[in-house]
């Protein structure tokens, strides 16, 4: 799907938790690895329990603690053959269906782009299961392609976002989820800014302070058309 005719405005997107479910892909990376540790380790049964330790919500140091709870040495070999299998698996993910409802009836003279942070080869996979470029998402910007220090909220991509369409600040909006990182620099750059707040996001932090803030909150993309209504709006109304 293609957008045609001449673009008005543009509608940036984050990828995890705003297009798809994050807890999906990890459901996904945990099964590859398991059929990893299978064959590799001997072990049965790994996919229980790394989901449960991510259900748990300490996932920070996941594969240590499963192998752990077998009895073994988180061997830092092992570590990172297990990470390798997970980030490097290819993903058994899905568009939530509201986003395919959305996409349904978008104008075509709206603009659709993404910028993602996370690791390259991982974002990749991710955009080419859930067939973005076909569905008419052009340009997606993987931060990493620049480096680490180039994730968000780094100007970088925003900045390549303008460069691409030539529009004015207040002709782009940003859908994303986490306050962290999403939402300073576009709201600095006079972006209109939505955090989408699904249930079952993976990132559930408030913001740190003024500035990070979006400017407006939707449960689901069912309500997105109304928020965008909001694009063209007064520069500098958001606070910074």
């Amino acid at each position: 799907m293609s957008r045609s005719g001449k673009i008005a405005s543009v509608v940036v997107f984050d990828l995890d938790d705003t297009l798809y479910l994050e807890r999906n892909y990890a459901k996904s990376g945990f099964r590859s690895v398991a059929q990893w540790a299978k064959g590799n380790l001997g072990i049965e049964g790994l996919f229980d329990v790394a989901w449960a330790q991510f259900l748990y919500g300490d996932r920070s140091r996941i594969f240590d603690a499963v192998l752990q709870s077998y009895g073994l040495e988180p061997d830092p070999e092992v570590i990172t053959a297990m990470v390798s299998a997970y980030r490097n698996h290819l993903p058994d993910i899905a568009l939530e269906p509201d986003v395919l409802a959305w996409l349904a009836v978008a104008p075509s003279e709206l603009g659709l782009a993404i910028i993602t942070d996370g690791f390259r080869e991982a974002q990749e996979r991710k955009v080419a299961a859930l067939g973005l470029t076909a569905l008419g998402f052009d340009p997606i910007f993987v931060t990493d392609v620049w480096g680490r220090e180039c994730w968000k909220p780094h100007e970088r991509a925003y900045l390549a976002v303008h460069e691409h369409f030539g529009l004015s600040p207040q002709d782009y909006a940003y859908v994303a989820d986490n306050p962290l990182k999403d939402f300073v620099t576009p709201n600095a750059l006079g972006w209109l800014t939505i955090q989408i707040l699904r249930p079952e996001r993976v990132h559930q932090f408030d913001s740190p302070g003024i500035g990070y803030s979006a400017a407006g909150q939707i449960a689901d993309f069912g309500e997105l058309s109304a928020a965008l209504g909001q694009i063209g709006h007064v520069p500098g109304r958001i606070d910074k």
